[in-house]
């Protein structure tokens, strides 16, 4: 065994394990209820926010199981890697609401040096390779990137249609502005944007989205 080696992946994977305290605007599917201590006053579930860790884990399934949708043949297991590392820069560049103009307007330079800081934790022929990954991901130009990109719109959509729009409600969102953003979809699936629209366009009609 290289030691070095080792303990710069053990490193990389130590500071990967924050994703898990980086928290997004769409809620879990369930309520949740942790373990409340003897006393508690609170007794019913209440609607909880996902973590990146769990999106991420997501979206490697959600690549792995609809990959047969994708417009073009895939490299499965390559869009599983980039879905999986695509938020590790949130851990020093934070969540950006992806409605928020002024966040998105800092956003690439925040991400480009988290991107070098955390993958440099890594041996170069990783950094290189995720690096690359998370490059090829943010460019979308590879079958596999505008694949994965399709899977990092569409899960966070079904789950505010599991909960009848509580995050788009909550930020005011409409549905011309969920439609702009979903647009790209059909970039990596054309199947899969066809079907997505059609459910947004049956949440606008039942007022889940104004």
């Amino acid at each position: 065994m290289d030691k070095e080696r080792f303990e710069r992946q053990l490193a990389f994977l130590m500071e990967a394990d924050k994703l898990k305290n980086i928290y997004r605007q769409t809620y879990t599917r369930a309520d949740d209820l942790p373990p409340m201590p003897e006393g508690s006053n609170v007794k019913a579930p209440y609607p909880r926010r996902e973590n990146d860790a769990e999106h991420s884990f997501s979206l490697a399934l959600f690549a792995a199981v609809l990959a047969e949708y994708s417009n073009e043949p895939l490299d499965v297991l390559k869009t599983m890697k980039m879905v999986l590392i695509h938020d590790i820069v949130e851990i020093d560049a934070g969540d950006t609401y992806c409605y928020d103009s002024a966040g998105n307007s800092t956003k690439a330079e925040r991400e480009n040096a988290a991107a070098k800081r955390l993958f440099g934790l890594l041996p170069k022929d990783f950094e290189e390779e995720f690096l690359g990954l998370w490059r090829e991901f943010e460019e979308r130009k590879t079958p596999e990137s505008r694949f994965a990109n399709a899977m990092d719109r569409i899960q966070p959509l079904l789950l505010n249609l599991s909960r009848d729009g509580l995050s788009w409600q909550e930020h005011g969102i409409h549905y011309d502005q969920v439609a702009g953003r979903n647009a790209s979809i059909k970039e990596g699936s054309k199947d899969i944007s066809d079907y997505i629209f059609g459910l947004l366009d049956d949440a606008r009609d039942r007022g889940i989205l104004s």
